[in-house]
């Protein structure tokens, strides 16, 4: 277990572990890591990177492992084949080893330096995550979104604004306690939803969202999609079979 981790008395953190899901990103990948190094440099008395190739076509796996070689705060790590944002995203949460782990996307639509402001109430919360204040994204990724938050509301209770939204700080225990099982676009319900279960403080901060300028989304493709959906319904009950379990061992030992 690790000890409780807090920031110091000029606002910069002990230790943070930095996560990159990336899949064919080889026009941002580098720019994401140069941005990340130079913002966390300002934030964290030590640091790392770590960037999740989940199994690209193009050169994002070449220009990591070159990166790397210049600087080792970068951790590279490549799954052979694609696997999902999900497991990309687990991957990276395992690998990471700092008192404070963060992640987003490596797609340039994010500010790091907003960082910071997540950083402001880390000490009081368990996890701070940022909603997009103002989405910049096609209008039927827009509804899409809307959507999906309505049913994870109506289904798993989950009141958090945005819940996809990649710009998300934790504390380290998050991840002592909890395991994630999600290799889709179902990751961060199930992160919020176990969250919610293990009584984790949340905050909500309001984050700036940008075009993306290059590459290829892929949230909006029909089989993404659909794999969520399948995945929110078993999910449900999953978590409904674990409170259960979790509601009766507090009876029997108390």
């Amino acid at each position: 277990m690790h000890k409780m981790e807090k920031t110091n008395v000029t606002g910069r953190l002990s230790s943070i572990s930095l996560i990159f899901p990336a899949y064919n990103e080889e026009q941002n990948i580098e720019k994401a890591i140069s941005e990340a190094i130079r913002v966390l440099s300002q934030h964290a008395d030590k640091f790392e990177v770590i960037t999740v190739n989940d199994g690209s076509a193009d050169k994002t796996g070449e220009i990591i492992n070159s990166l790397a070689k210049q600087d080792n705060r970068i951790v590279p790590v490549h799954h052979e084949k694609n696997k999902g944002y999900g497991a990309a995203v687990g991957t990276g949460f395992r690998t990471a080893s700092c008192d404070f782990v963060f992640f987003t996307d490596s797609d340039l639509q994010f500010d790091l330096n907003e960082i910071a402001e997540l950083i402001k109430h880390i000490n009081n919360y368990d996890i701070v995550v940022g909603y997009r204040a103002k989405r910049a994204d096609p209008l039927h990724r827009k509804l899409n979104a809307w959507a999906w938050n309505q049913l994870v509301r109506a289904l798993l209770g989950i009141k958090v604004r945005d819940i996809d939204c990649a710009f998300k700080l934790f504390r380290r225990k998050v991840f002592d306690s909890i395991i994630l099982s999600s290799l889709g676009a179902m990751v961060n319900t199930e992160l919020l939803a176990m969250c919610k279960q293990y009584d984790f403080t949340v905050k909500e901060v309001p984050v700036s969202h940008y075009p993306r300028e290059k590459g290829q989304q892929t949230g909006a493709n029909l089989r993404v999609i659909a794999k969520a959906f399948v995945e929110l319904y078993k999910m449900r009950g999953k978590l409904k079979s674990q409170y259960e379990a979790r509601q009766l061992g507090k009876n029997y030992t108390g």
